[in-house]
């Protein structure tokens, strides 16, 4: 009898221990979601940025899809891959098209920063992925 009350006890303890450890690994991937998205929400909520700050943010953009191993198209943007891709788009005039990250950093980047380091930039829209809740999709725009 001691023995089975054994058995059961160290069963409930390790299962215990399963769930606490499941749910501490929800909560930390929850937290780092949160962290990752925050970078690029916190520009939807009206703060203005400049140029540079737009610069920094596709540079980062950029190099978390090469992290990621996202996939290129022919034209060398990346593809959506529904999970951990992000794409920025820039508008630099009013009722202009939206120009993709790769299209400014193909171009390059000195030069954008070097003609829009003190405009001002808002963030407009952002998309998330389905499957992970992750940010796709960021467009901004001069203000």
């Amino acid at each position: 009898m001691k023995k089975q009350t054994l058995i059961i006890l160290i069963l409930l303890i390790i299962v215990i221990l399963i769930i606490v450890f499941a749910v501490a690994q929800n909560v930390q991937k929850q937290r780092e979601l949160a962290n990752y998205n925050g970078q690029y929400e916190k520009y939807l909520n009206g703060q203005v940025l400049y140029g540079t700050d737009v610069a920094t943010l596709i540079n980062k953009a950029m190099d978390d899809n090469k992290k990621n191993n996202v996939e290129k198209d022919e034209k060398g943007y990346y593809i959506n891959n529904n999970t951990n891709s992000i794409k920025l788009y820039v508008k630099l005039v009013q009722d202009g098209d939206n120009f993709p990250m790769e299209r400014i950093f193909e171009v390059g980047m000195t030069e954008f920063v070097k003609n829009f380091n003190i405009e001002d930039f808002k963030c407009t829209k952002i998309n998330y992925h389905k499957e992970t809740g992750m940010v796709s999709e960021v467009y901004f725009e001069v203000i």
